[in-house]
């Protein structure tokens, strides 16, 4: 049943990423160099529950300027070795940048929520997820001849991932192991305070990783990331220089040891 559920999850992914792309309305495109700096952390404290840490830098013009902060974190409850659920809040500043640049910077809160499958195919280490996230985001407005951030909009939106990597030899990425990896995650807007942009954004990457012994994977690779703006009429194409580490250190054992 899990798989089945998988294999659909990745069919509606692909379809809204196609879908939302190909409107009868001529598009405006404009392309950005992004440099992304992530920290990933996923640390059980017991048998079944552990915590989600999170930071991401981003940077536009590669290094040159802000892009975004995003700080991210959360309570997992670990069903399986396999499946677990999150719930947690995240804080997103966003800078103007690129061709598309907001009038000012600013805040975003969101709360969020998702289950986490992996899954293993013959030697290819299988992720999906489902996420959705309530937002808060304090829109600029204009006041007295200048931009601000105004009140906070509410909106929705869901997240579908699906991550696929296949290491360089054996069938599992144990330690030590060279491997490559892929991914794509699509976002649908929803809810009454959505613009024309229902269907929101989409990522595709392609990365080098390793997995460090006892610290985690540390991966390099290329991230497309296409986002339609609220009119649905201007692409933004974010091609962006990711380097991540994710961690899974187990803060029970470091305590019993």
């Amino acid at each position: 049943m899990i798989m089945k559920n998988k294999i659909l999850l990745g069919v509606i992914s692909f379809f809204c990423f196609n879908h939302g792309f190909s409107q009868t309305a001529t598009k405006v495109y404009g392309d950005n160099a992004n440099a992304w700096i992530m920290y990933f952390g996923d640390h059980k404290f017991s048998s079944k529950w552990g915590v989600h840490i999170e930071s991401q830098f981003r940077r536009n013009d590669m290094f040159n300027k802000p892009q975004q902060l995003l700080m991210r974190t959360g309570v997992n409850y670990h069903l399986t070795d396999q499946i677990f659920f999150t719930v947690g809040y995240c804080f997103v500043e966003t800078y103007p940048y690129g061709d598309f640049p907001v009038k000012t910077s600013f805040p975003e809160n969101r709360l969020w929520q998702q289950m986490q499958v992996k899954s293993q195919l013959k030697n290819v280490e299988w992720v999906s997820r489902f996420r959705i996230e309530e937002r808060f985001s304090r829109l600029p407005v204009l006041k007295l001849n200048a931009y601000v951030p105004g009140e906070s909009v509410y909106t929705n939106r869901l997240r579908l991932f699906n991550r696929f990597s296949l290491p360089f030899k054996g069938k599992t990425i144990a330690d030590r192991t060279w491997y490559l990896t892929m991914y794509e995650e699509v976002f649908i807007n929803f809810g009454k305070n959505v613009a024309l942009n229902i269907f929101d954004q989409n990522r595709l990457y392609f990365a080098l990783g390793h997995r460090i012994p006892r610290i985690g994977r540390l991966e390099a690779g290329y991230l497309l990331q296409s986002i339609q703006k609220s009119d649905a009429v201007r692409i933004e194409r974010n091609h962006t220089f990711q380097i991540g580490l994710t961690s899974t250190i187990d803060l029970l054992k470091l305590k019993k040891s």
